[in-house]
């Protein structure tokens, strides 16, 4: 025979001891646990004082025993209300590490689109792009060209811009580089277009220059950065930049090439830049609805972008 005292275990008793006490009255209660107050813990869930006592007093006829002293309109924890106190605060603890580790997850594991100005994309992103993905091969990314003004409304995570629109209130902006411009050319038309001068070499006023619609002012403000007078504004336009500097590859006459969209075609002998490089007051910025914290997916692409600048 089988004493009644071991019970069966899906008795009433049983199921009675082992049922957990419902969770909205657990977190009221831990709230109120944590402020002593119920009015305070109110304010932090943004409930009545009135659920709070009620939350906090079907807590105690379940569990059978009192956690609150009230004594004065104020109340105070009891040795069996410290005891649930700690245990409930332990396991938040730990759903709130399980939560937060899933959701990192998750974001990890979500694609995330990453706009980048065209001629940026595919003179400079793009030749660097497989060393991000080697890096970080778990993450999915897609890249998308696109300039000027934008919205995070329109699917875009993050975006890659220089800093030459106002950006709309709320935009996060991080610092990669700055804008360093010069005349390009092909290596076998230096000496046609540059002349020696004083301190080094000079534009002919001869030099065919290539301009784009998208950057019409870039040659005056190299002129005005380095003082470097400009007779006319004559010679090609392309609709875009990216095509200026291609001509530039061509042959077809001297292009403001900034550093980082020239730099590969410099380093293979494709270009040359006779008068070098200066910086002309703008940046590129990476754009974010919101500030990058640490250990996320968007500082890691900040960091690599400022190393391969």
């Amino acid at each position: 025979m089988i004493s009644d005292s071991n019970g069966e275990l899906d008795s009433p008793l049983a199921l009675n001891q082992t049922r957990l006490p419902s969770l909205i009255a657990l977190r009221c209660f831990e709230a109120a646990a944590r402020f002593e107050n119920f009015t305070r813990a109110a304010e932090a869930l943004h409930l009545t004082h009135g659920a709070i006592s009620r939350a906090v007093r079907m807590l105690e006829d379940d569990l059978g025993v009192a956690l609150f002293e009230r004594r004065s309109r104020r109340v105070f924890l009891t040795q069996a209300g410290r005891t649930l106190a700690q245990a409930v605060n332990e396991v938040l603890a730990v759903m709130q590490r399980a939560t937060s580790e899933l959701r990192a997850s998750a974001r990890q594991q979500r694609r995330w689109v990453v706009s980048c100005e065209p001629t940026l994309l595919m003179r400079w992103l793009i030749p660097r792009w497989p060393a991000f993905q080697a890096k970080y091969p778990d993450r999915d990314i897609h890249l998308v060209a696109g300039g000027g003004a934008f919205s995070f409304n329109s699917g875009i995570d993050l975006a890659i811009r220089r800093d030459d629109f106002p950006l709309p209130d709320g935009y996060h902006a991080e610092y990669l580089f700055s804008e360093k411009v010069g005349p390009v050319c092909r290596p076998d038309n230096v000496t046609d277009w540059f002349s020696p001068a004083e301190n080094g070499l000079s534009l002919r006023t001869v030099a065919p220059r290539l301009h784009s619609r998208t950057r019409l002012s870039a040659w005056q403000t190299w002129s005005v950065v380095t003082q470097h007078p400009l007779h006319d504004n004559s010679g090609q336009t392309f609709e875009h930049f990216y095509f200026s500097l291609q001509a530039a590859v061509a042959g077809l006459g001297v292009a403001i090439g900034p550093w980082q969209l020239v730099r590969d075609d410099i380093a293979s002998g494709v270009l040359a830049a006779p008068l070098g490089f200066v910086e002309e007051g703008s940046c590129y910025c990476l754009l974010s609805p919101s500030p990058l914290f640490p250990d996320t997916f968007q500082a890691d692409l900040l960091a690599w972008l400022r190393a391969m600048a």
